[in-house]
């Protein structure tokens, strides 16, 4: 996985959600939207889990950031053959991605490096350009 940003996608939506429990559900269900808009099928074999890492990383910013941080931001880009999903959130805590994986087993944040370096994509942790917390960007082909 390298940590180069997102090359720029054709395709936008933004879904704001509060950062309780039910916010996972949403983008979830909000995902499988956007990857039928994009033409892919939901038996695709990048689904399951593209679907479980936007579950992982949203109910990470539900679970460490809700206190500083009242609502999610999800950001989804796309463009032929590429998702890129932005999980924004004010906590400014960086969490290591490198060496998630290797860290505590089960670990939300294991979960999405190992998914997302087996689907050949990419993963970023870093400051959100507005100056306020962070967002993590996994871009996964499709």
């Amino acid at each position: 996985m390298t940590t180069s940003p997102s090359p720029q996608l054709p395709y936008r939506h933004v879904l704001t959600v509060p950062a309780v429990g039910a916010a996972v559900r949403i983008a979830r269900e909000t995902t499988e939207l956007i990857l039928v808009e994009c033409g892919i099928g939901l038996r695709h074999p990048s689904v399951g889990p593209a679907l479980l890492i936007v579950a992982e990383l949203v109910t990470n910013a539900v679970r460490h950031a809700a206190a500083v941080s009242p609502v999610i931001t999800i950001s989804y880009s796309h463009g032929p053959g590429v998702l890129s999903v932005d999980v924004h959130d004010l906590d400014p805590f960086l969490p290591p991605l490198h060496g998630a994986a290797s860290g505590a087993p089960g670990s939300g944040l294991a979960i999405v490096a190992e998914l997302t370096g087996e689907l050949g994509g990419t993963a970023a942790v870093r400051p959100h350009a507005d100056g306020r917390g962070k967002s993590i960007e996994v871009t996964i082909p499709l």
